[in-house]
């Protein structure tokens, strides 16, 4: 193997770490929820660390993307034949979901990936021991560097789409956003066995009202989060896994949906996956179930 081919793999783990250890906590911004039987709730969220000083840029070390035979790739995205429009379910119409629409005593928890697979052994060990469902979000990128785990989750649980490549969607032209969601439903199909739609999460919680229209178009419908447990910050910005469960618990409510990830945080720390038997078990303790979003998309 000639050697710049074997500097790839380094490279594309360390942009693997910087492209979405914070992910989805992105916007602070209140977000409304979809018609249904519960308020408008606003969202707990905090600003993400996007990038580790030092480490390689997104653009410099981007990850190789396959492409099927008549797609977009990076140079022509946009100039081809345009999607048909799909419809999401009535139920996912409008704003993007920060609860499940539902009264019941009912929690989903949900992991991002888009950086590595630091906890996802731990996560679906806990969940299959407690026989807890949860709903994944997976970058296409993710899934083509951790095929085996994509695998793994989609067995299990439900998976949803989170772009492509993890950029904020808001920065792209609407060509751009269908041509990020479309690669990574490819993407995701081809590793998984099964389509991520309409389940949508925007990389850094950051979105508006055109780009959501675009994901209407595409089949989507919108899911941001009740609580972020901020275990992506890691232990050096004064997180551990008893502020994940203070965080998760003490934000508990009729169709709580959980934001958690499953990679590790700048300094390592599984923080997320370390707390979730806990986030279980005393979640339970205070009368709630588990259960994945799509199951009350109709």
């Amino acid at each position: 193997m000639p050697p710049r081919r074997r500097l790839a793999l380094p490279l594309l783990t360390a942009v693997l770490l910087t492209a979405s250890l914070a992910g989805c906590g992105g916007s602070d911004r209140p977000a409304a929820v979809a018609t249904g039987d519960v308020p408008t709730m606003p969202e707990t969220t905090a600003s993400p660390i996007e990038e580790i000083p030092g480490q390689p840029t997104a653009a410099a070390t981007a990850l190789p993307v396959t492409f099927a035979p008549g797609r977009a790739t990076p140079s022509n995205r946009g100039s081809g034949s345009p999607r048909p429009a799909l419809t999401p379910p009535a139920a996912l119409a409008g704003q993007e979901w920060t609860r499940l629409p539902t009264s019941r005593a009912v929690v989903a928890l949900t992991f991002d990936g888009g950086g590595n697979d630091a906890g996802v052994a731990s996560i679906l060990a806990t969940l299959a021991q407690q026989h807890v469902p949860a709903t994944f979000f997976l970058t296409g990128r993710w899934a083509q560097v951790y095929p085996a785990e994509a695998r793994r989750i989609a067995a299990a649980h439900a998976v949803g789409n989170h772009t492509q490549t993890h950029p904020h969607l808001t920065g792209l032209s609407d060509a751009a956003v269908a041509a990020e969601v479309t690669d990574a439903e490819q993407t995701l199909q081809a590793a998984t066995g099964r389509t991520p739609r309409p389940l949508f999460r925007f990389p850094y919680g950051d979105s508006d009202q055109r780009v959501l229209d675009d994901l209407h178009r595409l089949g989507y419908g919108g899911i941001r989060w009740t609580i972020d447990t901020l275990g992506w910050q890691g232990r050096g910005a004064g997180q551990s896994a008893d502020t994940v469960v203070a965080r998760a618990v003490g934000a508990a409510t009729a169709g709580e949906i959980v934001l958690m990830h499953v990679g590790s945080a700048q300094d390592g720390s599984t923080l997320d996956a370390d707390a979730l038997p806990r986030v279980i078990a005393d979640l339970r303790a205070a009368g709630y179930s588990f259960a994945t979003v799509a199951e009350f998309t109709g």
